[in-house]
């Protein structure tokens, strides 16, 4: 299904944006960032992990970084609780009382992977008009809002 996009000079045919097409945008960003995260030796839920335990603004039990986890990537609480332990037994996160906390190595080890994918981003991402990005954050804020209602509805 595609729409007519007219400019001035042109029409070109732009595709609708759907669930297949949101499905292959993401899974193409996947497939690079695996492909980064494989050379750190990091899984994608690992990263998803570290990087809530990192960016939290105060320190996390593993409850709610295992609720973190599943709410991120729709898991159960057995795969996020593995993904925490992996990383405790990585020494990625260390368990300080009640808190798990994230490492210098942790903190590294995401900058590097950081670092690694910051200019295959900018290629993917670079020279996409601003006014496009913000009505596409629009729709997936609004895709993602609704799909986690259903979600909700079905699991109820």
């Amino acid at each position: 299904m595609t729409t007519t996009a007219t400019t001035a000079s042109t029409t070109t045919a732009a595709p609708l944006a759907d669930a297949r097409m949101l499905g292959l945008a993401h899974y193409a960003a996947r497939g690079v960032l695996e492909h980064v995260l494989t050379r750190h030796g990091m899984t994608f839920q690992q990263q998803v992990a570290l990087r809530a335990a990192v960016t939290a603004e105060e320190p996390q039990t593993a409850d709610h970084l295992a609720a973190r986890i599943q709410d991120t990537l729709k898991t159960g609480p057995a795969d996020a609780r593995a993904t925490l332990d992996e990383l405790v037994a990585e020494q990625l996160l260390v368990v300080d009382g009640a808190h798990l906390r994230p490492t210098d190595a942790g903190r590294e080890l995401l900058a590097a992977v950081g670092a690694d994918t910051a200019p295959v981003t900018a290629r993917v991402w670079g020279g996409i008009p601003a006014e496009d990005l913000a009505a596409a954050g629009r729709v997936l804020a609004l895709v993602t809002e609704r799909a986690n209602a259903e979600l909700a509805a079905l699991t109820a």
